[in-house]
């Protein structure tokens, strides 16, 4: 089962709302995953296999290992479940 991180600047809102659209998106897909969210800075040491957020935050992640998923907009639930596929 594969861990993905929701990461957003304070871990809070955004990344919470996404975490949820994460967790049903899986369950339509018949997909399973460890989904959690987090603020940036201990996105930095935590370990996942998908890290998961806005271009902008999770951008500064890569550090040519981490599996870091860019998404233009948190909210669209299409371009999320397409990023889901595509890193499943």
């Amino acid at each position: 089962m594969k861990k993905i991180l929701v990461v957003c600047g304070n871990g809070l809102g955004s990344s919470m709302i996404v975490e949820m659209n994460v967790k049903a998106a899986l369950n339509e897909m018949g997909k399973e995953g460890e989904v959690s969210h987090t603020d940036l800075t201990t996105a930095k040491t935590e370990q996942a296999d998908i890290y998961l957020g806005s271009e902008d935050i999770v951008g500064s992640l890569e550090d040519g290992n981490k599996n870091v998923v860019k998404l233009k907009n948190l909210m669209d639930k299409n371009e999320l479940r397409e990023a889901l596929e595509k890193h499943m």
